[in-house]
């Protein structure tokens, strides 16, 4: 008998907010450009002041939301974890994962006053994003947001590697990752950004633990985890930390290792206009691949190929029936 959901996601609540910016509205609001940099209220919203002139593009968001939706979007069944605030945006969350047939522990949800998360993501002409997150209340997320019996009920845990930087959301993690063990749910995890592997390499060396099923890095943070140039470096530290793993290499690609041998999977030649959402979109399509009878490598290449059609529009996502075409291209 089948597990109820393909894909359980634990990670941040946030609404991303996204602007078009240009290299010298970052320098003159002193943002440090293509990384997540944490802001307290305060700046967050004179941030929101100085870009107030601005169209912007709201949708419901956090690494792993982004990559949950993905799957949920190409007809797979999903579960995610998070934490709003009974705030305008925490409504406008809820709403938003529900219209994307994505099951969670906030329905139905007694929440709490505070503030709900938002990431500003700024995108220069470049294709680059920079993101200023102010995380609000999905700071507070713990180990009273998982459901066990999801968990416990999903083919796979995936694990958004931001939520090291909260020592309750790094604890509910590890608890996720230990239920899903004990229940015999493959374990996953995105390393999220160059940052968390940068000033939280330890905390997220105590998420993977004894070792995970898949990780899903960048380049950037690949050769960060294994403190290394060597991309073969980074690969066999990789080997040592995850049963099987992708690392996502940009216009050069990726490479997939399956257990056994590294598979190399190009990438579509495309012209990006926004990087955000890329490697969320990876792991997504990835994942439904390889939970819907998808080889290794036939899932890398579904998913290198969501992942450059993402990066040709704004925003983390595609309308379903766009990425739906893609199973059948």
């Amino acid at each position: 008998m089948g597990r109820k959901y393909d894909v359980y996601g634990v990670g941040n609540a946030l609404v991303d907010i996204e602007y078009e910016v240009s290299p010298e509205l970052l320098e003159k609001l002193n943002i440090d450009k293509g990384v997540m940099t944490l802001l307290d209220e305060d700046s967050q919203n004179l941030m929101l002041e100085n870009l107030k002139h601005l169209h912007c593009h709201k949708s419901c968001g956090g690494s792993a939301a982004n990559t949950i939706v993905a799957i949920s979007q190409l007809g797979g069944k999903t579960f995610y974890s998070c934490k709003v605030a009974n705030d305008e945006f925490g409504e406008f969350y809820i709403q938003d994962l529900l219209n994307c047939q994505v099951d969670t522990n906030l329905k139905n949800a007694d929440l709490q006053s505070g503030i709900t998360g938002k990431c500003l993501v700024l995108v220069t002409p470049d294709a680059d994003r920079t993101m200023n997150t102010f995380l609000g209340i999905t700071g507070e997320f713990s180990s009273q947001e998982l459901v066990p019996e999801a968990i416990a009920d999903s083919e796979y845990l995936y694990i958004e590697g931001y939520l090291v930087t909260s020592p309750t959301g790094k604890a509910a993690a590890i608890q996720a990752r230990d239920i899903a063990k004990n229940a015999g749910v493959k374990t996953t995890m995105s390393l999220s950004d160059y940052n968390m592997v940068k000033f939280f390499k330890d905390g997220l060396l105590d998420i993977i633990g004894p070792g995970l099923d898949f990780i899903f890095a960048n380049e950037s943070e690949a050769l960060g985890l294994a403190e290394t140039e060597d991309f073969q470096v980074a690969v066999d530290k990789l080997k040592i930390l995850s049963q099987k793993f992708a690392i996502t290499r940009g216009p050069k690609g990726s490479v997939v290792f399956d257990g056994e041998k590294l598979i190399e999977i190009s990438a579509p030649q495309v012209h990006a206009v926004d990087t955000v959402g890329a490697g969320d979109m990876y792991a997504g399509a990835f994942l439904y691949g390889i939970t819907h009878g998808m080889s290794y490598e036939a899932a890398g290449k579904l998913a290198s190929t969501a992942a450059s059609q993402v990066v040709t529009t704004y925003g983390p996502r595609l309308k379903s029936e766009d990425l739906k075409a893609l199973l059948t291209a």
